[in-house]
């Protein structure tokens, strides 16, 4: 029992800190609205950027592609076993052909998700003797990955590449193998990577950089291959991370890279050896999707107008932001001004909810405001008045 009462008291404690989480019940409405205890509330929690998620004429257009033959395997609801037995279907290769293809011709690994990615990734290249470099606003899942390696783990300042220098200047000839690491966009912050200072870098220090993407594929670029196709360094990059559950409404998550790097991940990766593949139908419908995001330029450039109408009347207002993407914090400090700003907002219609540590560091609790490309200016101003 002596567990349980460990258990209750940390629960104490985060309530007693306003860091307590409870899982919330919400279900996606119409194009950027969802249903929060029976009310529709403009949806400002979700990573549904290109507003893909209550788009009923895409799912009536795939649907209608949908064989409701039991024997046609491509729409199958299961796997049924990992990818290196018998779950590597032909919807994978398929999927992975297309998305090597947008990015020139590269090697493409599918997998089940992008935490599956970051906390194999690097466990699986990196040992005790290498070195790697890891932003210290990285998401959870690259740092899990970092701390599993067994490498030298040094987190340089936020966006601060003249840190992320003396590290690498003085520490690079002590190891065997160096690994930069960083998100491109910032999903906490909405600040973007400078990814040629980090190309440069690499060449410099004969390093491996690799940029998880998560929140900036679909949305950038001119066909949507994010802030490395934005900036021009895909093929300066060893591994580009994407996910499908953002921008594609989907399920799952890719790296993409030559091919000596996919074999080897191949053999050495255990997130991805070890876990049931994806279901042929969910697959299916990322390939499906992901030729329609290749084409929205418009929604693309409409989400960013929107983020800049959004972020300039906060200033405006003086209100505490930053960033310059598609995602918008409202920067409060503590704890319990975050929590009952987050409540007031969703009394007003809007649905937000408070982003506290750790997720964010001590003293940053904050709103964030997730903008989708199905929004309009309209709501920008329902946002603004609100506050």
């Amino acid at each position: 029992m002596d567990l349980y009462k460990y258990i209750d008291k940390q629960l104490t404690s985060l309530a007693e800190r306003q860091q307590l989480r409870q899982l919330n019940c919400v279900e996606h409405d119409t194009a950027g609205h969802a249903l929060w205890q029976g009310r529709p509330l403009l949806d400002l929690s979700s990573n549904d950027y290109l507003g893909l998620a209550a788009d009923t004429a895409l799912q009536q257009e795939f649907l209608a592609r949908v064989s409701l033959d039991p024997a046609d395997k491509d729409y199958a609801l299961s796997a049924s076993s990992s990818r290196l037995l018998t779950g590597n279907h032909p919807g994978y290769q398929l999927l992975e052909e297309k998305l090597g293809s947008m990015y020139g011709d590269r090697s493409v690994l599918v997998f089940n998700s992008g935490y599956h990615a970051n906390v194999g990734i690097l466990p699986a290249l990196a040992a005790r003797g290498d070195l790697i470099c890891c932003d210290k606003l990285n998401h959870a899942s690259i740092i899990d990955g970092a701390e599993l390696s067994g490498a030298k783990v040094k987190r340089y300042r936020h966006l601060d590449y003249d840190h992320l220098e003396e590290i690498l200047a003085k520490n690079t000839p002590k190891y065997r193998h160096t690994f930069i690491i960083t998100e491109s966009v910032f999903s906490m912050d909405g600040d973007i990577a400078d990814l040629r200072r980090l190309s440069e870098l690499k060449q410099k220090y004969n390093a491996v950089l690799i940029v998880d993407e998560a929140h900036a594929f679909g949305v950038y670029g001119q066909t949507g291959c994010g802030i490395c196709q934005q900036q021009g360094v895909i093929a300066d990059i060893d591994i580009i991370v994407i996910t499908f559950g953002k921008a594609l409404c989907s399920q799952g998550a890719a790296a993409v890279m030559n091919e000596t790097m996919r074999s080897y991940l191949v053999n050495k990766m255990r997130s991805l050896i070890f876990t049931t593949a994806l279901a042929p139908m969910t697959v299916s419908w990322t390939s499906f999707v992901l030729e329609k995001v290749m084409t929205m330029t418009s929604q693309r450039e409409h989400l960013s107008q929107l983020a800049d109408t959004l972020r300039r009347g906060l200033l405006d207002r003086s209100y505490e932001t930053c960033g310059s993407g598609h995602i918008v914090p409202l920067l409060l400090g503590e704890n319990e001004r975050a929590l009952a700003l987050a409540e007031q907002l969703r009394n007003a219609g809007v649905l937000v909810f408070a982003i506290r540590p750790p997720t964010v560091p001590f003293g940053t609790a904050r709103v964030r405001f997730s903008l989708t490309a199905a929004m309009t200016y309209t709501d920008m101003d329902l946002i603004l008045s609100s506050l």
